[in-house]
């Protein structure tokens, strides 16, 4: 692609596809370059490294979550919405659960989110303060449950760069974590029921599980602040 028709919107995305299939040690210029049907050096017109290019796609996959109404939504539903797009966001894109560790992700995109977010636990009537502290409990949460799939991915793109079976080298693993779980007598039990196949792998719904614990747990200190201060 010549580099005059070529724009940074579509750098970005060609980027993100990158990435989604690459992760973070598979995104370089060349590689870009190659996608977009042109040579590295025109890829350098638009964006300054491979640096800025993380942090372009970075802020660019942000925009992927659906906010909702707040005048039609109440407060918790609008925030376990949120919290299902963002876990929806990473776990489609897990390169950037690993991009954290290394980068300052913020953008447009990103303010975006973290602006409509902070403005659902306002509208349910936490201070700032506290808007600030559900804003942050619930995306370290979301954050957490998705480093799983993050994990796996990265790991999944190790193993097939030494040559061998993906699936083969993971089942040996897994094989492998189950003779150490064996010694301990609930992992055992565990081991030894029909779902023992989904050994390390979380039970169903417990995203959902935890998510409305935090939330119940969220409103809970709501309620018990506003009936403190009507006693008063």
């Amino acid at each position: 692609m010549p580099r005059a028709k070529m724009t940074k919107e579509q750098i970005v995305r060609t980027a993100v596809e990158l990435l989604d299939d690459e992760g973070l040690e598979g995104l370089n210029m060349r590689a870009l370059g190659a996608r977009l049907g042109t040579v590295a050096t025109a890829v350098y017109w638009h964006v300054k490294n491979k640096d800025d290019l993380v942090l372009l796609a970075g802020d660019h996959v942000w925009n992927e979550i659906e906010l909702p109404d707040l005048d039609t939504a109440d407060w918790r539903t609008a925030a376990a919405s949120m919290a299902h797009g963002l876990h929806a966001m990473l776990t489609r894109h897990p390169w950037l659960t690993q991009a954290f560790g290394s980068y300052v992700i913020y953008g447009p995109g990103k303010a975006r989110h973290d602006d409509h977010c902070l403005a659902v636990y306002e509208e349910a009537g936490f201070t700032s303060e506290e808007a600030d502290q559900a804003a942050a409990a619930v995306f370290t949460y979301v954050l957490g449950s998705a480093l799983g799939v993050s994990a796996v991915a990265s790991l999944t793109r190790r193993l097939a760069r030494t040559g061998g079976d993906p699936d083969e080298l993971l089942q040996q693993a897994v094989a492998q974590a189950g003779d150490v779980a064996m010694r301990f007598p609930r992992l055992r039990a565990r081991l030894e029921t029909p779902t023992a196949a989904q050994y390390a792998a979380a039970p169903d719904a417990t995203f959902e599980l935890g998510l409305r614990a935090l939330l119940g747990g969220l409103e809970d200190q709501l309620r018990a602040r506003d009936g403190a201060r009507s006693t008063q």
